[in-house]
């Protein structure tokens, strides 16, 4: 707004409005009001007990669902056809690791494994009571078919089964973790969705997104491609190797031929199928140039994860010698993913560091790093030429190569 000079003509002045006592106050246009803000419950400061228990329920979840993870590779391994996923995972974790340099970061669904497990372990918990029921009015039965003590046993067993099953369904249809199965069923929320309408569609949709989010089939075409690439750089030593043992002239030859190639194959071999899971291109797998490049620029952290691989493959072929029945494989199976998911995870690792520069390490740093390779890869060549003798599949297990293919003991299993 524009003020009028005090130098203008009167007849302008005597158009403005008259002063203001000197001892008059105005009120301010906004008084001064006391507000008290609430304060956001995430700037609240937990005591030193509430940070402590927090810390704690939450690193026991992280800990129950990795337990979970390894149970559920492990059950998955043992069974034909789902081996792959397993392969996969593991595969998986190597490339995240690979693109971050973070080991955490291998470690995929951990949460979501702790929240599946808890619901098979209240699940499996549930069912006790029943099964026992169960067993008891099926002795009953054989005891004495037509009396009333086992027509009352069986009636008990259905209304508990009955009674069971919609505890497990309102559980799982409320989320599924643990606390749910402790209390089932609100109330309040069956009867907001049902007036609001659209529950069936609700959970279809939570389901489906569910089984999305597992990417199963990543996971799958991943583990067969690894292993196919894998399967391909063997065969031809594996071979080599398994005809030394045939009554020939040149068998001895061969076999040493074969031990050769399957020396320089292991030594390559963890990298290329990270490689392949990084670059998700099946060709990548027989690009041993760029993995000796890489090799050149981190050859330590390289020749740490490949001795890491071959140590960690040995003791599992004592878990060779003899066949276990097929209910009772994932127990050694669980065995074989506690040595070879670590190894996968730190050739992981391995990449990212080969990222970490463009040009390739001093001479010293790299005759330096092949030089462990050459005593690591002889004892694993002993182990896999002495494993023919000492596993229950005989030359046939020289092809079951579990550091590279599935963690088996027995591929045909």
């Amino acid at each position: 707004m524009n003020l009028p000079d005090p130098n203008s003509p009167p007849e302008l002045l005597s158009h403005l409005p008259p002063p203001l006592p000197p001892d008059l106050e105005i009120p301010p246009a906004f008084p001064d009001l006391k507000v008290e803000l609430q304060p956001d419950l995430e700037t609240i400061k937990r005591g030193p007990l509430k940070r402590f228990f927090f810390w704690t329920v939450l690193k026991s979840e992280w800990l129950f669902g990795l337990i979970s993870m390894v149970v559920a590779l492990a059950i998955l391994a043992a069974i034909p056809g789902l081996q792959f996923l397993s392969l996969g995972y593991m595969l998986e974790s190597s490339t995240r690791v690979a693109k971050s340099g973070k080991i955490r970061d291998g470690f995929i669904g951990i949460r979501t494994a702790s929240r599946l497990g808890g619901a098979i372990l209240a699940i499996w918990l549930l069912l006790l009571p029943l099964r026992y029921l169960s067993n008891v009015a099926f002795t009953a039965q054989i005891i004495n078919p037509d009396g009333r003590y086992a027509a009352r046993l069986r009636f008990w067993v259905l209304i508990l089964t009955v009674f069971v099953g919609m505890h497990i369904v309102f559980a799982l249809a409320r989320g599924g973790r643990l606390r749910h199965f402790f209390w089932p069923l609100n109330f309040l929320i069956v009867y907001r969705q049902f007036k609001l309408g659209g529950a069936y569609t609700k959970a279809r949709d939570t389901t489906w997104d569910f089984l999305l989010s597992l990417r199963l089939p990543h996971y799958f075409w991943l583990g067969l491609r690894g292993f196919l690439a894998a399967f391909l750089w063997l065969i031809i030593p594996v071979t080599l190797l398994a005809f030394g043992q045939v009554k020939t002239p040149l068998s001895p030859l061969v076999g040493f031929l074969g031990a050769l190639l399957l020396a320089i194959v292991v030594l390559h071999l963890p990298l290329l199928q990270t490689q392949m899971a990084i670059e998700n291109r099946f060709r990548a797998a027989f690009d041993w140039r760029g993995v000796r490049r890489a090799f050149n620029r981190a050859p330590w952290a390289c020749s740490f994860a490949l001795i890491l691989t071959l140590i960690f493959a040995l003791p599992l072929y004592f878990l060779k010698i003899e066949v276990v029945p097929q209910e009772a494989l994932w127990l050694p199976t669980l065995v074989f993913i506690l040595f070879i998911f670590p190894a996968r995870l730190i050739t992981g690792w391995a990449m990212w560091r080969t990222k970490m520069r463009d040009t390739q390490r001093h001479w010293f740093f790299r005759w330096t790093g092949r030089l462990p390779l050459l005593p690591a890869v002889l004892i694993y060549l002993l182990f896999v030429f002495f494993s023919q003798y000492t596993s229950w599949n005989g030359i046939a297990s020289l092809y079951e190569q579990h550091a590279f293919l599935l963690p088996v003991p027995f591929l045909g299993l």
